[in-house]
């Protein structure tokens, strides 16, 4: 059975996972609850423990992870805990995820390593709009002149994301369903709106020994404010878009969210490719479903009239 990590901490408030009081995470403050608990393949995971998992300490989010090849041309380049990926082809580079804009030169000194030039990132992309993913995008306009491009239902929570006071640049907006296409690389944006409204996965195609392999790019579905019924609404189309997607290869906007570190070490070992992992792609979203539908349960009995005695 797959392990993944899980930290149990002490009760505390429920602050912002459940009342909405921090629309941006990249503040990393974890005021997530300990409650409710499920259990998913033998591990049991809380609100608190998922965003510890993702998340990790400060230095997490912003020490070097090994720059590595995932499969074809698919690189990683983010933190320990905050991803950030390359997909090189031959007209230039796309970004997937800037994260903060602290981390930006962690990630040009990646791809460094890797023997790319930083300046031939053309189009950056981005997963959802929290800082932790995309507040870097300016400095990375600076650096590349790449194409920003975002999605619609992201645009007003990314032109508030100022760093420095920069503007947040947009050169380009996309819908549900768009497609981009670079170098004979073309990655498909799927809308899976509940985390922000504009929580995109996006998919492609990777050739790699003869056969052809489907590289999913998730977006977090974690349920981080109050369950309206129009957030609720988002995130059951999410779910079932999420399930309907081709996958062999599955990524995500935290690595934890994919178990990369256990994959990495398994990459240095030899041997198969860890990342082409079927059973990988459903594990993930069936985790933060499961989390979804118990906080739903959680608030209707709280919201229940008591009985009279």
């Amino acid at each position: 059975m797959k392990k993944r990590f899980v930290l149990r901490l002490p009760a505390g408030l429920i602050g912002a996972f459940v009342l909405g009081l921090n629309p941006f995470p990249s503040q990393a403050q974890n005021n997530a609850p300990e409650h409710p608990s499920i259990t998913v393949e033998g591990q049991t995971y809380t609100p608190r423990s998922i965003w510890v998992r993702n998340m990790g300490t400060q230095e997490d989010r912003m020490e070097q992870f090994p720059p590595h090849k995932i499969i074809s041309n698919v690189y990683y380049v983010g933190t320990r805990n905050l991803s950030s990926f390359l997909i090189v082809t031959p007209e230039g580079n796309i970004l997937i995820d800037s994260t903060y804009e602290r981390n930006v030169l962690t990630i040009k000194k990646s791809v460094e390593q890797l023997g790319f030039k930083f300046s031939d990132v053309k189009i950056l992309l981005g997963n959802h709009a929290h800082g932790d993913h995309m507040e870097g995008d300016a400095l990375v306009k600076e650096l590349t002149g790449a194409r920003v491009i975002a999605m619609a239902e992201d645009v007003p929570a990314l032109q508030a994301m100022k760093p420095g006071g920069k503007e947040h640049p947009i050169n380009q907006i996309i819908h549900d369903g768009d497609s981009i296409t670079l170098g004979g690389t073309t990655l498909v944006a799927h809308l899976t709106p509940g985390h922000t409204r504009g929580a995109t996965a996006w998919t492609m195609k990777a050739e790699e020994g003869g056969k052809s392999y489907d590289v999913v790019f998730f977006s977090s579905l974690r349920l981080q404010v109050t369950p309206t019924p129009a957030i609720v609404e988002e995130l059951n189309r999410s779910f079932e878009v999420v399930r309907s997607l081709p996958c062999d290869v599955p990524l995500g906007d935290h690595p934890a969210q994919y178990d990369m570190r256990e994959k990495y070490e398994k990459l240095q070992a030899g041997g198969p490719n860890p990342f082409i992992d079927l059973p990988g792609c459903k594990l993930e979203a069936k985790i933060e479903e499961d989390m979804f539908r118990a906080i739903l349960a959680e608030q209707h009995a709280a919201e229940a009239p008591k009985a009279t005695p």
